[in-house]
């Protein structure tokens, strides 16, 4: 039994979808960290440079604030809705769904030139002589 199922296993492992699936994941993972980092260290600095400065992630509504006891420790954490994270990654989406947008608009686009590559070229126009010689030869076909 166990032999069976390490072989549907096998079999399922190396279909060319999930194995297709696999490069996908691992491609997106990479190009994720590299639009994360656009994100971060590109688009955001400039952002908050345009709108005074701010940055998102410090963002937050302190609900209720942290208890201390006499020493200075934290006692209680304070309650906080940090909003400025949600805004921070709302951006990173609308950019990351852009940056996906642009490549598979890009890919297909390229996978176009590509089959009108590999299409065959309509046959040239018969010459002249080329349907003279056709119409002689329809001709005697239909006296015999």
């Amino acid at each position: 039994m166990n032999c069976k199922l390490l072989k549907d296993f096998k079999a399922f492992a190396m279909r060319g979808n999930v194995i297709d699936m696999a490069v996908g994941v691992i491609i997106g993972g990479a190009f994720g960290k590299i639009v994360t980092s656009l994100v971060n260290n590109v688009v955001m600095p400039l952002l908050g440079m345009l709108v005074g400065g701010i940055d998102f992630t410090s963002l937050k509504w302190v609900l209720s604030p942290a208890r201390l006891d006499a020493d200075g420790n934290v006692v209680k954490d304070a309650v906080e809705l940090q909003y400025g994270i949600f805004i921070q990654n709302t951006f990173d989406f609308v950019i990351i769904a852009f940056c996906i947008f642009l490549f598979v608009k890009l890919f297909a686009k390229l996978s176009q030139r590509k089959k009108a590559e590999e299409a065959p070229a309509a046959p040239p126009e018969p010459s002249d002589e080329a349907k003279l010689l056709a119409e002689i030869r329809d001709l005697l076909r239909d006296r015999k």
